[in-house]
């Protein structure tokens, strides 16, 4: 006893003595320059021109490009420089004097930084405008024969996928902005048995790169996407490059071969080339204009577009079709549920052949409408009213359902919703929860999804929104879905080994954007194409009130 008693003590008298050490004074790691990046837009908010520093000197230099936007032909002037946002991210404890706000970069701008150390070192800031250096062919086609280029850009070569001769026609080239081609296959027939070389000037007049035309088949892989082949195609911003003016009505993309078309409540749509995200025109929506009316948008695999209403709210649940951007909207589904329904519609298939068509009812039940297109013919007005189970919670007014054929009803589908906040493989023949990942934050919310077939693989898609200002929520992950050996982890985390791509997270949502709107609806958008000769794979994703995005992937072996 008196020996227990005799350890007790002393161990008190360690445990006081190290509560009374000074603790060891713990400092980051300190950086080459305190400053991890800086950053400069136009006084309005537009732009992002990021700074290096130059090598050799305490410069940091911001280039500004020639025209802005690049792909318009408005030029820069100084006066534009002479009052720029400018901001940086700095490590950890260093402060940067005089505070940064507003600079002339048309000047040399002397900033002093202190490190954690208290040490100074002074830099000066300029903006430089310059003219591009990109000179990329970026998509290649002769249209008056139906043949699309392979580009691979590493070996800069351009496959035509062809067994006879091709003849003498004139091509479709899409160019970095503002390069120039020679000789230029768009105004000069060429002969691509021979394999012709086409070089691409970038508008600086000095960067150039050569491309060959080879008539041949290009090497798929065995199996799925090429590890680093993810390339942005574009990002554009809603409001400043789309002109979408207004906040929080814009929810849902319709992605075809040739366009992405965004939906906004009460306003014609306007759609987007689906290799560039230029705008190219608008959506005559006529009599189904309104709030309420062209709640949503999606698409099939035939480029056909459908628009749903929100029922009850405006009536009975209607769908209308659109055979293309420039056709007028034709009613194609009207039902009389007396459900809340239409905040999403999902597709699989064609409409002009066979289809699965999946609407989530919202309310509590984990219910879904579910209608079938046979030989192009819709089944029934009157959908099936499918009951799943396996999820806790279920969903309430932020869910989204996807089958993975567009013939078999008990195929399996995947569910992306809000309560539960999970997403749930789904067992077609049972309809019970397979598999789920595990569950995220209550204030994330997940809301869209959809799948494909690429190459041998079974890929899906969802995003992530954050209805408030703040979090790293607004995100899209992309998951290898062939088997279910994977489809386990947490996403939040990281630690799901099914995802192939995610994309940053915040950078496309409206945080990326000044000044923030917070996407108070918590909406938002994913969809999956892919190209004719089975190539590439398109993955689009769109954030209300921030950007619409385009990524491509393909399957070459290089």
């Amino acid at each position: 006893m008196k020996r227990n008693i005799w350890t007790i003590l002393m161990l008190s008298i360690l445990l006081f003595a190290g509560g009374c050490h000074e603790p060891d004074e713990l400092l980051p790691p300190v950086s080459r320059h305190g400053i991890n990046s800086i950053t400069a837009t136009f006084e309005d908010g537009t732009g992002v021109f990021t700074g290096y520093f130059a090598e050799g000197s305490n410069e940091i230099v911001i280039p500004i490009p020639y025209y802005f936007p690049e792909s318009s032909n408005n030029q820069v002037g100084q006066e534009k420089l002479k009052r720029m946002r400018v901001k940086a991210n700095l490590d950890d404890n260093v402060i940067v004097s005089p505070a940064l706000l507003y600079m002339d970069l048309t000047q040399n701008n002397v900033i002093t930084v202190t490190d954690q150390l208290k040490q100074q070192k002074q830099y000066t800031v300029r903006g430089e405008i310059r003219k591009s250096s990109e000179c990329q062919i970026t998509e290649f086609s002769l249209p008056s024969i139906g043949l699309a280029g392979v580009i691979n850009e590493n070996a800069k070569t351009i496959s035509l996928v062809a067994v006879e001769e091709i003849p003498e026609v004139l091509a479709s080239v899409t160019l970095s902005y503002h390069a120039t081609i020679s000789p230029d296959p768009r105004v000069v027939a060429l002969d691509y048995n021979t394999q012709p070389q086409l070089t691409v000037t970038a508008h600086d007049g000095v960067t150039s790169q050569v491309y060959t035309v080879l008539k041949e088949t290009p090497v798929k892989l065995p199996y799925g996407i090429r590890s680093g082949s993810a390339k942005l195609l574009f990002a554009k911003q809603l409001k400043a490059d789309l002109g979408i003016t207004t906040d929080h009505l814009t929810g849902g993309i319709a992605a075809t071969r040739e366009h992405v078309i965004l939906n906004t409540r009460n306003a014609n749509s306007i759609y987007i080339h689906a290799k560039t995200g230029e705008k190219l025109g608008e959506v005559e929506l006529g009599d189904i204009k309104g709030s309420l009316t062209n709640f949503y948008n999606t698409a099939d695999d035939n480029g056909n577009v459908l628009i749903c209403n929100l029922a009850p709210n405006a009536g009975s649940f209607k769908v209308w079709k659109l055979a293309s951007v420039t056709s007028s909207p034709e009613l194609m589904i009207e039902w009389n549920g007396e459900v809340a329904i239409g905040r999403k519609l999902s597709v699989m298939g064609s409409i002009d052949s066979d289809a699965i068509i999946t609407a989530p009812i919202l309310a509590a039940g984990q219910r879904f409408a579910r209608w079938t297109v046979t030989g192009g013919q819709l089944t029934s007005q009157t959908p099936e009213i499918i009951t799943m189970s396996g999820l806790e919670k279920g969903w309430t007014t932020n869910a989204d359902i996807i089958y993975t054929s567009a013939t078999d009803l008990s195929s399996d589908y995947f569910v992306a919703s809000y309560s539960d906040n999970t997403f749930a493989w789904v067992n077609g023949n049972t309809n019970t929860v397979r598999k789920k990942l595990d569950g995220i934050s209550a204030n994330y919310i997940p809301n869209a999804v959809d799948y494909v077939t690429f190459n041998n693989a079974k890929y899906t898609t969802l995003n992530w929104v954050n209805s408030f200002n703040w979090g790293a929520a607004d995100a899209v992950w992309m998951l290898d879905v062939s088997n279910d050996a994977n489809f386990t982890g947490n996403l939040e985390t990281y630690t799901c080994p099914a995802v192939v791509w995610q994309s940053d997270r915040d950078k496309w949502g409206p945080k990326g954007i000044t000044p923030v709107v917070p996407n108070t609806n918590g909406t938002g958008d994913v969809a999956f194409t892919v190209s004719e000769d089975g190539y590439f794979l398109y993955l689009y994703f769109m954030f209300t009130n921030g950007f619409v995005v385009g990524y491509q992937f393909d399957c070459i072996d290089m």
